[in-house]
């Protein structure tokens, strides 16, 4: 989540491992996410996070790190800065890509992002979504929130196996890994995995913590 201490953080995750980071940019709504995110959100509002604070955090954070930086938000945030005016700022300040986790994939077809699917999402929805988008496909493993959970979801192997006869697009899980034994199942299944939740819980321990966390996922899928 953009903050003050966020290149810091970002730059130890890097060190232990990360090869692309995923920059949250708070929104007072956001209803993919679940708690740990929440709170996370509330609290870098809390502290002046506006959009242009974020996009100076991405800044600070590019000039730390050379790994892929991904801004996470919501449509909202995006209509109330300028569709263009937001997409143009955020690759200016180093974003790779962009995640709109509301946002359907046949609305602002133009915006250049990657497209997350889940089990619910039909094969046509699937197949247009591998179509348009930036680089991989964020699968969403479960049917509900982000947040920590104690077993990797059964839901995640059906989606990888419908989801590879529609796409050769390489296919990246998230929401529920939390483990390192988490990490090992998902990426037995896809070619990579992303872990929010879980990730913030350990930078409560500052950016020593969070390297060491995210070192024992790498070592987990190595």
């Amino acid at each position: 989540m953009a903050g003050l201490e966020t290149p810091e953080l970002v730059a130890a995750a890097v060190a232990g491992g990360a090869d692309i980071v995923e920059l949250g940019f708070p929104f007072s709504d956001p209803l993919a996410d679940g708690p740990t995110i929440r709170l996370a959100a509330e609290r870098a509002l809390s502290q002046g996070m506006r959009t242009s604070a974020c996009l100076d955090c991405l800044r600070r954070t590019r000039e730390r790190v050379d790994v892929p930086l991904v801004p996470m938000t919501y449509s909202a945030l995006l209509e109330a800065y300028g569709w263009e005016r937001f997409a143009e700022a955020a690759a200016l300040a180093g974003a790779t890509s962009l995640i709109v986790a509301d946002l359907p994939v046949d609305l602002r077809p133009e915006l250049r992002r990657v497209q997350l699917v889940a089990p619910t999402s039909s094969d046509e929805r699937i197949g247009l979504a591998a179509e348009h988008t930036d680089g991989w496909l964020y699968l969403v493993t479960l049917t509900g929130t982000t947040g920590a959970r104690s077993e990797l979801s059964s839901e995640l192997a059906p989606l990888v196996e419908r989801t590879r006869r529609l796409t050769d697009v390489p296919l990246y899980a998230g929401f529920g890994i939390s483990t390192p034994a988490h990490a090992a199942a998902a990426a037995e299944l896809t070619d990579g995995i992303v872990v929010g939740s879980a990730a913030l819980e350990a930078a409560e321990g500052g950016p020593g913590a969070l390297e060491r966390f995210v070192a024992s996922l790498r070592a987990a899928i190595s």
